[in-house]
C-alpha cells in the first residue's frame, strides 16, 4: 500500500480565450475532484513562456484562468489555486529532474514535434524540455493522480519514468510516487467544430472551430449550426460512430454537457439528422457556460480579490513543495544553507 497521500495536481496555461474543450476536458472535472481528493490547481504560466508572450496579456490571462476556476465552482478554501511561477520549487526541481531525464526520452515526445513545426531549430529550449517541467509540477507535491487528456498522457508517462529513475538511482525506494493518469468520462478530448480529427484549440485560426467563454447565445448557436457534420443520420449504437469523427465529437460534447452517456444520447437522437441535435447542443452550452462567463466577468472587475486568492494559494502550495524540495536536495547531496 502506498505511503503517499492521495493528491491531485493539474493546471491550465494562461494563453488565449478559454473554450469549451478547456471546460469539459479539465475545469469541470476539477470541480468534482476537489470533493474526492486533496487538490492543487495551478495556472501554469512558466509553461506559457515556452513561446513568446506579451507580459501585460500574460498577467491578464493568468487572472482570467484563476477567475474561471472560481466561477466554475472550485473552492479556494478546499482546493489550492495558485500561479506556477510564484512557487520556486517548480523551476528548481525541474533542473534536478532534467539531470535525471534522458535525451532519448525527450526525443520521443510527439508534442514537441507538433508544436515546433518544420523549423524545430528555432524553437525554444523551454519548449523541448517542457515535459520535464511538467514532471516537476507533479512531483513537487508528490501528486498521486493527474487528470490529463489523451494528448498529455505521454508526458505523464515521462513523469513516471523520471520518478522511477530518481527513486532507483538514489536508493530511495518510493520517495516519489508514480502518478496515475485520470482520463474519464465523455468528451475528455473535445475536438474542433470544423475538423473532428483535430483538437479544439485556442490557436486555431478559425473562430468557428471553438465555443469560447465569451461567446453569447447567438454566437454559440451559429457555431454549432455551422459545425461540420456528415450527411448520414445519427446511429442508434455507439459502434455506428466509428469512422465519423465529427458525429462522434458532437455526440461526446452533448453527453458531457448533459451528464449522460453517449449511448443515452444516441438512444434519444438515433435515426435523426444533425438538425435535431445541433440546436439542443447550443442550448446546453449556453446553459452551462453563461453563468460561468457572467461570474468570470464579475470577478475580473476586482483583480485584487483574484490576486489575493492566488497569493494565499501560492503560500499553501509552497508549504507542501518546499519540504519535499529540501528532502530532494538532501538526497542529492547538496549542502543545506546555514543561517
Amino acid at each position: 500500500m502506498s505511503k503517499h497521500t492521495p493528491r491531485v495536481f493539474s493546471g491550465v496555461q494562461p494563453t488565449g480565450n478559454l473554450h469549451l474543450g478547456n471546460y469539459l476536458g479539465a475545469i469541470s472535472k476539477f470541480v468534482t475532484m476537489q470533493h474526492e481528493y486533496e487538490s492543487i490547481f495551478c495556472v501554469v504560466d512558466l509553461h506559457a513562456i515556452t513561446v513568446p508572450q506579451d507580459p501585460k496579456l500574460l498577467k491578464a490571462q493568468t487572472r482570467e484562468i484563476a477567475a474561471a476556476y472560481l466561477a466554475a465552482g472550485i473552492d479556494p478554501t478546499k482546493s489550492i489555486i495558485f500561479q506556477q511561477s510564484a512557487v520556486s520549487a517548480h523551476a528548481e526541481l525541474s533542473w534536478i529532474l532534467s539531470c535525471q531525464a534522458r535525451i532519448g526520452w525527450l526525443n520521443r515526445m510527439t508534442q514537441f514535434k507538433d508544436k515546433a513545426g518544420k523549423d524545430k531549430e528555432k524553437a525554444s529550449v523551454g519548449l523541448y524540455v517542457y515535459p520535464v517541467l511538467m514532471a516537476a509540477d507533479i512531483l513537487a507535491y508528490k501528486a498521486t493522480h493527474v487528470p490529463v487528456g489523451e494528448d498529455q498522457k505521454q508526458h505523464l508517462e515521462l513523469s513516471r519514468d523520471i520518478a522511477t529513475k530518481f527513486n532507483n538511482d538514489m536508493g530511495t525506494e518510493d520517495f516519489f510516487p508514480l502518478p496515475e493518469p485520470m482520463i474519464q468520462g465523455p468528451a475528455t478530448r473535445v475536438m474542433s467544430l470544423r475538423d473532428g480529427t483535430a483538437k479544439m484549440s485556442k490557436s486555431d485560426p478559425s473562430d468557428l472551430s471553438r465555443i469560447t467563454f465569451t461567446d453569447d447565445a447567438d454566437a454559440i448557436a451559429k457555431k454549432f449550426k455551422k459545425a461540420k457534420s456528415d450527411p448520414e443520420p445519427l446511429p442508434s449504437e455507439e459502434e455506428g460512430l466509428d469512422g465519423r469523427p465529427e458525429a462522434k465529437n458532437l455526440v461526446g460534447i452533448y453527453a458531457a454537457l448533459s451528464g449522460i452517456s453517449a449511448a443515452d444520447v444516441l438512444s434519444e437522437f438515433g435515426g435523426q439528422g444533425f438538425g435535431a441535435l445541433k440546436p439542443r447542443l447550443a442550448e446546453l452550452a449556453v446553459e452551462k457556460l453563461s453563468p460561468i462567463s457572467g461570474e468570470m466577468r464579475r470577478l475580473m472587475e476586482d483583480t485584487s480579490h483574484i490576486d489575493g486568492i492566488l497569493s494565499q494559494g501560492a503560500q499553501r502550495a509552497d508549504d507542501i513543495a518546499a519540504p519535499i524540495l529540501r528532502d530532494v536536495k538532501e538526497i542529492m547531496g547538496f549542502l543545506a544553507p546555514t543561517s
